[in-house]
């Protein structure tokens, strides 16, 4: 091979991983709405079969998420009929390629919209609590992004854990496991999985846990039926 012919090739190879990389972060998610299915089978479940509509990092902000994204995203969920919905975190943008951030107080009514049989919970990311300054000096909440949800019929499960009356089990919300910047890389969490547990008084009754990262994962007993995260974007 000649250098001339090296070098076009490297060229090439890297003009690929451009346009596959813009492909993958901008173009398809900006345009395009997907809905990926799973059906999930335990031996162990004793409740009714559940369909649950999962959504995470929205990472709200133009031009790629904006309002009218979000309120298709809702339209499409709604259309899913799901018994339930859960919001895994991440509504900041949380990143540089944004035009115009757009508020969560203009994004939680929208979402509050979203319909299911046994109602829409939420649980707060990393970025949730990055993007709020206040809860950030003070070293915890309240937080706007929990706040703004909750006006508009969203609970956000804090280290908390819920019965789902008419569904036949417990929902339980950890906290943001990387919820503080602490610098240089430090990152200290409000997550609270044994106290989030010993709130489930049915030991019978299948659990579904909702972590927006999932490094938590090694650390959830196998009382925990499902356990929901968002935070790596499908990675």
């Amino acid at each position: 091979m000649t250098l001339r012919g090296f070098i076009k090739g490297l060229l090439g190879v890297i003009l690929a991983g451009f346009f596959a990389a813009t492909y993958g972060f901008f173009i398809e998610p900006a345009l395009r709405i997907r809905v990926k299915r799973w059906r999930i089978r335990r031996e162990d479940w004793t409740a009714t079969p559940l369909k649950i509509a999962i959504l995470s990092d929205l990472h709200v902000g133009e031009p790629f998420v904006g309002l009218k994204r979000v309120t298709r995203l809702v339209k499409r969920i709604n259309a899913l009929d799901a018994d339930l919905v859960l919001l895994l975190g991440d509504f900041a943008a949380g990143h540089r390629f944004i035009t115009a951030p757009v508020k969560i107080q203009e994004v939680a009514p929208i979402l509050g919209d979203i319909r299911a049989k046994h109602g829409v919970f939420g649980v707060l990311g990393n970025h949730d609590w990055w993007d709020d300054p206040s809860a950030q000096k003070r070293g915890g909440g309240p937080n706007l992004y929990a706040e703004a949800l909750k006006e508009n019929g969203i609970p956000v499960l804090s280290n908390q854990a819920m019965e789902l009356e008419g569904a036949g089990i417990w929902l339980a919300g950890l906290e943001d496991q990387l919820a503080f910047l602490k610098g240089h890389g430090r990152f200290a969490g409000l997550d609270d999985l044994p106290g989030t547990l010993a709130q489930i008084e049915d030991d019978g009754a299948p659990v579904v846990l909702m972590a927006h990262e999932p490094d938590v994962f090694p650390k959830v007993p196998s009382r925990v039926a499902l356990t929901l995260s968002g935070h790596t974007h499908g990675g």
